[in-house]
């Protein structure tokens, strides 16, 4: 009975690990279902029609508050790795100023931005000043006038 033990530790050990690179699926954001999407018209739906239909947007513009945008997401991961996007449906609603439907349009993960960061900091448009400089370069600028092409005050 003692030559069984350890082999079934090592396989349940095994066991414990590879449970632990498992990947796992998410979905994100408005769960669309395309017979709904494709059912709102331009022209003939309105606000409250696309809000009984597909229901409230998932965000709406920042500029323009007649944009509604619902946003689906699938993504994918492995273990500790970062998820990866295996589908994306981004459909915009516009409206006009009377509130009814204007365009409806639909992008997918074609859109979807990778950004790389340069080193470990961001480069910046200014001057490039030593510590030393940052430390003791205001000293007789504090009170020597105001603004530039301002005139000095009196003495």
């Amino acid at each position: 009975m003692t030559p069984r033990f350890p082999k079934v530790a090592v396989l349940a050990a095994t066991a414990a690990l590879l449970a632990g690179c498992s990947g796992y699926r998410e979905k994100r954001g408005y769960v669309m279902d395309q017979e709904l999407a494709s059912a709102v018209q331009v022209g003939v739906d309105n606000k409250e029609s696309v809000t009984r239909t597909l229901g409230r947007p998932t965000f709406t513009g920042q500029f323009d508050p007649n944009e509604w945008y619902y946003v689906s997401r699938n993504t994918n991961a492995i273990a500790f790795r970062l998820p990866r996007v295996t589908d994306q449906t981004v459909m915009r609603v516009r409206f006009d100023q009377a509130g009814n439907v204007a365009s409806v349009d639909r992008t997918g993960k074609e859109l979807v931005a990778s950004i790389d960061p340069y080193g470990k900091s961001t480069p910046t448009l200014g001057r490039n000043r030593s510590f030393f400089e940052e430390i003791f370069g205001n000293i007789g600028v504090v009170n020597s006038g105001g603004l530039p092409g301002a005139s000095a005050p009196p003495r």
